[in-house]
């Protein structure tokens, strides 16, 4: 109009980082992460829930493909543990474990019912790893070292995880808070996100680091989401506004019951499926389920469960997929 100034909208402000109290991280929300002792000690008054089997042995997959330019080649070893290339770099690693046990100590703790879905000798070189948290089923020390020795990668993780990883020899890590930014090699761009959850290895370092999960964009726009370990919280649909939308999404559907006490840290399948929508993701792999008996469900609980919340959300299985361990997916940017 005449007499007026045209004024650009203001940019709209960054995301928040995450907070404390003390030495405490708080969740996205700014409540206090995990349950206190008193409902740990109820929940193992429970008992173990559904047993599973001592062993499984899957069928072989074909070796990870090579991914030609524009894609990405993702490959699901377990659990969290996802091997991902680009075409022209990197290759990654997200929270791998390779150990039989993930336990403080090799001769107890929960151990593995499947074999890692690659051999480690038949992984290429790694650039980097990318780890959530530092809980011993995603923060695995042996296989760190083995790979510190082996290919000497970049850690990238969140604040406080670098003097733990600097104990066992890897120095080479970059700390960051939710909604920062780490470069990668070939153009790819790791940001930390948020996540409801906690970390800890003992009893008196609880949430003294901070968890969360990566956003991956590469040079031709490809996008990638690895949610790491989550509670259902409003950070989905910030991750999705945010970031999104996602070519492909990694999503926990696993170690999930009794409810009353997961739902603070892990999402459950119909969860998942929420989270799913909310990243604004085109497809998805499942991950956090059948390698560990962390919690007290049966070990085919999460995919049955996951393929009843896909059939009454009315969205197609083959968009949220649960892997094969070793089996691989090309991802294409859309359009």
């Amino acid at each position: 109009m005449p007499g007026h100034e045209h004024r650009r909208a203001a940019p709209e402000a960054p995301p928040r980082g995450a907070t404390r109290r003390g030495r405490i991280f708080l969740n996205p929300d700014g409540t206090a992460p995990g349950q206190p002792l008193r409902n740990v000690w109820r929940m193992m008054r429970e008992g173990k829930g559904t047993p599973w089997p001592l062993r499984i042995e899957d069928p072989p997959f074909p070796p990870p493909p090579e991914p030609a330019r524009g894609q990405v080649a993702v490959t699901f070893i377990g659990h969290s543990s996802f091997l991902i290339r680009y075409p022209e770099g990197p290759t990654l690693l997200t929270d791998p474990i390779w150990s039989e046990r993930c336990s403080p100590v090799a001769f107890a703790g929960p151990k593995r019912v499947r074999a890692p879905g690659l051999a480690f000798d038949a992984l290429p070189k790694i650039d980097a790893v990318l780890l959530s948290h530092n809980h011993y089923d995603h923060c695995d020390i042996p296989t760190l070292k083995r790979l510190a020795w082996r290919d000497a990668p970049r850690v990238v993780t969140g604040l406080g995880n670098a003097r733990l990883l600097a104990k066992h020899g890897l120095r080479d890590v970059v700390e960051l808070d939710w909604w920062q930014d780490a470069p990668l090699p070939g153009g790819v761009v790791a940001r930390f996100l948020p996540a409801r959850h906690f970390a800890a290895r003992g009893l008196h370092d609880r949430a003294h680091s901070l968890w969360g999960g990566f956003a991956l964009r590469d040079a031709t726009g490809g996008s990638l989401c690895f949610v790491g370990d989550s509670g259902w919280g409003a950070h989905f649909a910030e991750i999705g506004a945010q970031c999104g939308p996602f070519d492909m999404a990694l999503i926990p559907i696993g170690a999930y019951e009794p409810r009353w006490f997961m739902r603070a840290v892990h999402i459950n399948p119909e969860e998942a499926v929420q989270a799913f929508a909310a990243l604004r993701a085109r497809r998805a792999l499942a991950m956090h389920f059948g390698t560990f008996k962390l919690t007290q469900e049966a070990i085919d609980a999460p995919a049955q469960g996951l393929h009843e919340a896909l059939a009454a959300a009315g969205i197609d299985p083959r968009r949220f997929m649960v892997p094969g361990h070793g089996e691989s997916f090309l991802v294409e940017p859309a359009g």
